[in-house]
């Protein structure tokens, strides 16, 4: 594809100057290629649940101001670094939101979302990429887009192609994180999983999904495929008794924890918990962890490995987007009407259900 395009002088994003202010649509430069990294056209950009708070100062937060916010998206390379081999004008990516320091892999923040908990993490996005997904064009680093087969991904199926929406590959951004769990602590297909919140099957596992809402376990076990395979129960708040339920199931092989921050007291957290948003510390039985082999595993989202091998598998057909796999686009909103995106997704907030902007 021959590169006809030029990169408009400017562009409208949204942008946050003051938590007490908010976030507002602005007129700002359109960012220019650099080494390292490429300017991308934003087709479809995820919102998570937690934004709206995030943003609007009822969640505590920490970013360089001003910035123009966002998360992980997908997108078009329109503006290349001039020392990218491999991408090119006109390819379809992934945005990935996780940016890591090139020397320092341990200093990694959220890119339009959170800077960090180091100095070196802070000074990434301050310093680095303050240009992200809700706007028109973002800049990201080049290890940060992640190649999309568009032709099999957006294709006809008669023709070869799995026929996706845009929108739909922002599922990808939601399922990035379980699967980064699962795959870290080895499950294999045949074994049982717990996963505590309640968030879906994947693979050839086993899964009991615990929730303290019996609809959402209920809808779960409606629209997830294979759902011979799932169990549900519900948290009750008593830990023998949800212990007792567990038990039922036989042999446990992974348990797999991705609580919110709020979730810290929870009953579950007394048994065991590896990837959960927790900010305070708990107890954990280290002679039941000696005496039973157990291994504990704590990754921060995922590595970047994780992405390309998820991507393959979406691509390969492995992992199902949209209704046959209980997934769906709840809402696409343009940039401008982000505040009923936000609504949207808080409305929306259960398994499987995803909400965009598309500036």
């Amino acid at each position: 594809m021959s590169n006809e395009f030029s990169l408009p002088e400017t562009m409208k994003a949204l942008v946050i100057r003051s938590p007490s202010d908010g976030p507002n649509i602005e007129t700002v430069p359109t960012p220019k290629a650099a080494r390292g990294a490429a300017v991308v056209r934003v087709l479809s950009a995820t919102v998570l649940h937690f934004v709206r708070d995030m943003y609007l100062g009822k969640r505590p937060i920490s970013l360089p101001m001003p910035l123009t916010i966002g998360t992980s998206a997908i997108g078009r390379i329109v503006e290349p670094g001039p020392d990218a081999t491999k991408l090119k004008w006109g390819d379809v990516v992934f945005i990935d939101m996780i940016l890591r320091s090139r020397d320092n892999q341990s200093d990694a923040c959220l890119a339009g979302v959170n800077d960090g908990f180091s100095s070196g993490s802070k000074k990434l996005m301050a310093e680095g990429y303050r240009d992200w997904t809700y706007a028109e064009y973002c800049l990201a680093p080049l290890e940060n887009l992640t190649l999309l087969n568009a032709d099999r991904l957006l294709g006809e199926p008669s023709s070869g192609g799995l026929g996706y929406k845009i929108e739909e590959l922002n599922f990808i951004t939601t399922a990035l994180v379980p699967f980064s769990g699962l795959r870290d602590n080895g499950l294999k297909p045949g074994q049982t999983v717990i996963i505590a919140p309640a968030n879906g099957p994947f693979g050839g596992a086993e899964v009991i999904a615990m929730g303290r809402d019996t609809s959402k376990l209920a809808e779960l076990r409606r629209n997830v495929p294979y759902a011979e395979r799932l169990q549900t129960v519900p948290i009750t708040g008593d830990m023998q008794a949800d212990a007792n339920e567990l038990k039922k199931a036989g042999k446990i092989d992974v348990y797999l924890d991705i609580g919110p921050m709020q979730a810290h007291n929870s009953t579950q957290i007394k048994s065991f918990s590896f990837m959960g948003g927790y900010r305070e510390d708990f107890a954990i039985p280290h002679g039941l962890i000696v005496a039973k082999n157990i291994s504990l595993h704590g990754r921060y989202m995922y590595e970047p490995k994780a992405v390309v091998e998820l991507i393959d598998m979406v691509q390969n057909g492995i992992l199902k987007l949209g209704n046959p796999s209980g997934t769906e686009i709840v809402g696409s909103y343009p940039l401008d009407k982000w505040h009923e995106a936000w609504d949207a997704a808080v409305e929306n907030a259960g398994v499987g259900k995803t909400v965009v902007v598309k500036p």
